[in-house]
């Protein structure tokens, strides 16, 4: 499958005087169509509305009330399509626009709906370009960034990569806009916590990122098989480059035991509505054994949620170990917690399964 996902942040599209940049618009769309007519499917997630609606509502940086943040957003969001519908036509490509929400994708049906309307219009050889619809999402339904966002639908469109265009060439062993020792690291085998202490949290008066949440989605996208970049965006010619295999940026190697789709989802995309205290023999059983979360190991219940729905599994000290699918609600989970599998009839008056959480719907952290 020849099927990319690039990621483009504030940061590259937009200045945070001038408002979006018109001219760095053209230059991804030109980049994006070589490797378009290379044969690839492009799916493009595009920060930017926010920054582009902030020059016609005449503010001078990025808002904080969240009001402004809709109203910016619903201002420059039709500047940002406009810019990409008449670069990418130069080079006889159509775009469509989508707009995505948190509960999207935390959705299962709608998650599903979310992919089937991507992969029609990657069959008419159309160039989604996805953005948060940050004029309706509020922070309960916000993904937090674009890079976040990217990392799920790349794993949405079963993506062979993950290309993110950033304003440095890669991740570096330290800030290289603050420190001359800073050297590029080429490859990273396994995302360790070192790694992502190396990432740092710094963000921007444009963008919401940083590298950290740059390394934190390819974390994600590499558990589905999917090879990650990050490279810069303020270089024309890099991505056409690198998909001939020229090696630019931070290369992130995916792993070999890759994570299935729906599995994928319920650890990354469904939203979780509480949590299971479970203790050492359900942790070491559900860790070492694979092997299902019984009533008998839950300790307590954090939340409340339904049949069907995400739960983190948190050990005692509060360690998020697993997250999964439950079949009680947690007011049932609070009469069965402790209790052997042969109890549950008799202390519900009924049993839907032996399980809390089934091993197919459990997924390890």
């Amino acid at each position: 499958m020849k099927r990319i996902v690039v990621k483009i942040g504030s940061n590259i599209l937009a200045d945070e005087r001038d408002g979006l940049d018109a001219g760095k618009v053209a230059s991804i769309a030109s980049d994006v169509a070589a490797v378009h007519d290379s044969g690839y499917d492009v799916v493009v997630v595009s920060s930017g509305a926010i920054a582009a609606g902030m020059g016609k509502l005449g503010l001078k940086e990025k808002p904080k009330d969240i009001k402004l943040k809709q109203a910016a957003a619903a201002a420059g969001q039709s500047i940002l399509m406009w810019a990409y519908e008449r670069s990418f036509a130069t080079y006889g490509k159509k775009v469509a626009q989508v707009l995505l929400t948190r509960e999207d994708l935390s959705d299962r049906k709608r998650y599903i709906n979310s992919k089937n309307t991507l992969l029609t219009l990657l069959s008419f050889r159309l160039v989604p370009v996805i953005n948060e619809n940050d004029t309706v999402a509020t922070d309960e339904i916000k993904f937090g960034d674009n890079d976040n966002l990217a990392s799920l639908v790349a794993s949405l469109v079963e993506a062979e990569r993950l290309i993110i265009l950033s304003d440095v060439d890669g991740l570096f062993t330290e800030d290289p806009r603050h420190s001359s020792r800073a050297r590029l690291i080429r490859r990273v085998d396994d995302i360790t916590p070192e790694i992502e202490k190396t990432a740092g949290s710094a963000g921007s008066i444009i963008g919401t990122g940083g590298m950290y949440s740059k390394v934190l989605a390819a974390k994600r996208a590499v558990t589905h098989g999917i090879i990650v970049h990050i490279i810069s965006g303020r270089k024309a010619g890099l991505l056409p480059s690198l998909m001939e295999g020229v090696n630019h940026g931070t290369l992130f190697v995916p792993k070999t035991e890759k994570m299935s789709s729906r599995k994928g989802w319920i650890a990354y995309g469904s939203r979780s509505k509480g949590s299971l205290v479970i203790d050492d023999g359900a942790v070491k059983a559900l860790v070492e054994r694979g092997k299902s979360l019984l009533p008998s190991g839950i300790v307590s219940v954090e939340g409340n949620f339904d049949t069907g729905d995400a739960v983190y599994c948190r050990d005692i000290k509060g360690n998020r170990i697993a997250k999964g699918l439950t079949n009680y609600s947690s007011s049932e989970i609070e009469r069965i917690k402790g209790r052997k599998t042969s109890e549950i009839e008799n202390t519900l008056g009924y049993k839907y399964s032996d399980e809390a959480i089934h091993r197919d719907n459990l997924v390890l952290l």
